[in-house]
């Protein structure tokens, strides 16, 4: 029998806010807070295979592979915001991390563009990727349900690349097209079918430490600093020369000389400083390692 919208957990009238078009604001708060913090909570079950996403799309990406994000709808824009911001934190180029979503990213902002029950379309989007065994393709669906999102992951497995899904109810439609499944059971939103809201704050967090959990594990991090930003703005630049007066305790004016020296690269100026060496022999010996600083200064073995 073919699953109805209704019976779906996110789907559900939620008892705990029925009357929250008739209280004052303020309770109206204390409401959406509540539910909030439910969804957040909800999420901790599913950190085990969040964690095993993570060191698969790492173990892809470090051996030359991609990672896609497949999504319409919320889910869809999401992966767009989170693929999005990686290059500008982390130093990577936009092609490492990309955002699916029917139709193209004119559906961030208009919902009426964007066909999200044409399967044809995300083989096209893969495709258009040149999608290899290599790469992995996470597929986001509040529901688990969407044609778009599974169609990508059949031909992800199809291509002999990694399916991975985050959704949002269990035993979904879409966890059988995965590998892997990451299951975050936030179910009846606080307004009824809005999953841009519960279900869409845990796929935003899901993301948030994907991503970040990928970049610590190819070396974008040195201990929690996101050392391979590169200061192109005068914002940047005082982040960079904090960032590095903390890291190697070198005067204000060392640190300063030392980005310039490095062409603003955080990571670079960090070897330098720390390994007494000039910008040319920093860029050397890090690509030696990998471009993990961490390695290169011995201080843990990841």
């Amino acid at each position: 029998m073919k699953e109805t919208i209704t019976a779906l957990p996110t789907e559900q009238n939620n008892p705990r806010t029925v009357d929250i078009d008739r209280v004052p604001t303020d309770e109206m708060m204390r409401l959406l807070h509540g539910e909030t913090k439910r969804a957040v909570e909800a999420m901790s079950d599913a950190l085990p295979a969040l964690a095993a996403l993570a060191d698969e799309a790492a173990k892809r990406l470090s051996c030359g592979g991609r990672m896609f994000y497949a999504g319409a709808g919320t889910s869809g824009r999401i992966g767009v915001l989170d693929a999005s911001e990686l290059p500008a934190t982390y130093g990577v180029e936009p092609s490492l991390v990309t955002a699916l979503i029917p139709e193209g990213y004119d559906t961030v902002y208009d919902a009426r563009l964007g066909d999200e029950d044409n399967e044809a379309f995300a083989v096209e989007d893969l495709k258009a990727q040149g999608l290899c065994a290599k790469d992995i393709v996470v597929g986001i669906a509040a529901s688990g349900r969407t044609p778009y999102t599974r169609a990508a992951l059949r031909f992800a497995a199809s291509c002999g690349a990694f399916a991975a899904a985050i959704v949002n109810v269990p035993a979904s439609q879409l966890a059988k097209e995965a590998h892997l499944t990451v299951v975050i059971p936030t179910g009846a939103e606080p307004i009824q079918g809005s999953t841009r809201m519960n279900a869409g704050t845990t796929q935003k967090l899901a993301l948030n430490m994907l991503s970040t959990a990928v970049m610590i594990r190819l070396g974008k991090v040195y201990q929690n600093r996101m050392v391979e930003i590169t200061a192109i703005n005068d914002k940047l630049e005082e982040r960079g020369v904090q960032m590095l007066r903390e890291l190697t305790g070198a005067s204000e004016h060392a640190c300063r000389e030392a980005l310039t020296a490095a062409d603003g690269h955080v990571k670079t100026a960090t070897a330098m400083l720390l390994l007494s060496c000039d910008a040319d022999e920093a860029r050397r010996r890090l690509a030696a390692c990998g471009g993990r600083l961490t390695a290169l200064l011995k201080e843990e073995t990841l």
